[in-house]
């Protein structure tokens, strides 16, 4: 399984208020935002997501972006985790790997555009 990108991602209630505290903590404007979807910064190096109504859990978590979503099911689903189905979003297909703990795993593949 090919990984091509691990970022954190915080759920958030208001999303447009959540960008203003994150643009001003930071000092940088988000890179990319999709409504009250879903938002993103690019800082030093390492990307911060906002998942506004497009959230998969009340918890963070971390977003795992991969070549082959099915290679990645199947490696988890070996490893006894719990692995929902996958959806198809706007700009990528998803499934939610549950970690232990609790923990949610977004694991995604973009849609090829």
């Amino acid at each position: 399984m090919e990984i091509q990108g691990l970022n954190p991602v915080l759920p958030v209630d208001d999303l447009g208020e959540a960008v203003a505290a994150w643009s001003a903590l930071l000092g940088a404007a988000p890179t990319f935002v999709d409504g009250d979807r879903w938002a993103q910064f690019d800082v030093a190096g390492r990307r911060l997501a906002l998942a506004g109504t497009d959230r998969v859990s009340d918890r963070a978590g971390v977003m795992i972006k991969v070549a082959d979503l099915s290679a990645a099911r199947a490696a988890a689903t070996a490893q006894g985790l719990t692995v929902g189905e996958p959806e198809q979003g706007p700009h990528e297909v998803r499934c939610v790997v549950i970690t232990p703990g609790g923990w949610p795993a977004i694991v995604y593949q973009p849609l090829k555009t």
